[in-house]
């Protein structure tokens, strides 16, 4: 059986080099399109964002006693709050849906429910407060309105579904205790370590800080000018917490779990990422799949366009505030306004790289689950939407 499994595999690996169209133009122009998504991803977000989040994620993991997770978001939590907490975090880190990746993991893997885990799962990149607000401001207040109603709703219901489609294998997670083991006394007050983690999210958010319209006015584009002041004074105050507080072997432990989330985590996300630029090209530019043939598909507000909306924007890559140019490009060209709703809903909240990841950490089953309802309720909210708009 292992000699036949070896076999096909030699088998299918020679016959796709065999056939490789190393001749067509479209595959060329793909192949270059995975590399420069690849290009852009390391240089935009893997210092800037995964980096800080995988320190996040070890911090949770080290610092954070099962008991407290377990108190605020396991089985026996509170519902309200949970959900509510997860919801909140989730709007406050409005991370894109790889860099929320080891957040999640790190949660979980401390006695989380599988419910409020995958509510903050999908409200860190869904419920971006600036994303919204740019959504209103270039595509309509409609879809700007709609875009947060849905997002709000799709957190919670998410969250509530994959918590009761999975409730018995739940139960028997938390009464068997199959959690991460990791330090649970910890030989400092609650207030420095609240310290500690508001540094490092302060560093997360700020060095992403999005930037603002041409003619934006506020607070928006005032943050966006001092925005590495800013990260820097966190920075500065991470440091000197780090160095007062900490023992070296806390320092130790603390930077070896956040390896192991790089670990488990990086290899994924840039097979994904290769694999999405491969296909679909990066924002304005081509891969296999003709841009003029997905937007041909989602013209109208057909239970197929809202659909194949969501389908597609599931497994697009969309960086964070991305996906509203992209739209904008999109409508010009055609879409409806039901598929426009969709594809917000499915797009930032999942990837082909995120879904590697998530299936690293609670599986097959439970990410086909979750993608599954992304996709659907993206697909009912667009048609809703575009009948109420039409």
């Amino acid at each position: 059986m292992k000699e036949s499994k070896n076999f096909l595999i030699i088998l299918a690996v020679f016959l796709i080099c065999y056939w490789l169209p190393v001749e067509n133009i479209r595959f060329n122009n793909a192949l270059f399109e995975s590399l420069a998504l690849v290009k852009w991803y390391a240089r935009e977000h893997v210092l800037l964002c995964l980096v800080p989040a995988f320190f996040i994620a070890g911090a949770i993991s080290v610092f954070v006693s099962q008991a407290s997770v377990i108190k605020y978001f396991g089985a026996k939590a509170n519902k309200v709050l949970a959900y509510g907490v997860a919801s909140v975090s989730g709007a406050i880190l409005a991370v894109c849906s790889c860099t929320v990746l080891p957040l999640f993991s790190g949660i979980y893997k401390r006695g989380a429910g599988l419910g409020p885990a995958t509510a903050f799962l999908y409200s860190g990149p869904a419920i971006n407060v600036l994303a919204i607000i740019m959504t209103a401001r270039i595509l309509g207040w409609e879809l700007g309105l709609a875009r947060a109603i849905g997002a709000i709703l799709f957190s919670l219901i998410v969250g509530i579904l994959m918590h009761l489609i999975f409730l018995k294998e739940e139960r028997n997670r938390h009464a068997n205790g199959s959690f991460e083991s990791g330090v649970e006394e910890i030989p400092r007050p609650l207030w420095k370590n609240a310290l500690y983690f508001a540094s490092m999210v302060g560093v997360l958010v700020f060095a992403n800080w999005g930037k603002p319209q041409e003619h934006d006015t506020g607070i928006w584009p005032l943050v966006f000018r001092y925005k590495w002041h800013i990260t820097v004074i966190f920075l500065a105050a991470l440091t000197l917490m780090i160095v007062r507080w900490f023992k070296k072997k806390e320092i130790r432990e603390w930077t070896a779990a956040s390896w192991t989330f790089a670990k488990q985590i990086m290899p994924l996300l840039f097979a994904g990422v290769l694999v999405a630029g491969l296909l679909l090209g990066r924002p304005g530019q081509e891969g296999l799949i003709p841009s003029q043939f997905v937007r041909n598909l989602v013209g109208g507000n057909s239970l197929f366009a809202n659909f194949f909306a969501s389908v597609a924007g599931a497994f697009m890559y969309f960086a964070t505030l991305t996906e509203v140019p992209v739209l904008q490009g999109l409508i010009g060209s055609g879409i409806g306004k039901g598929p426009a709703l969709a594809l917000l809903l499915a797009g930032p909240a999942l990837s082909l790289p995120s879904m590697l990841v998530i299936r690293s950490v609670i599986g097959t089953k439970k990410t086909a689950v979750y993608v599954s309802l992304v996709v659907v309720m993206a697909t009912l909210s667009g048609i809703i939407f575009g009948r109420i708009t039409a």
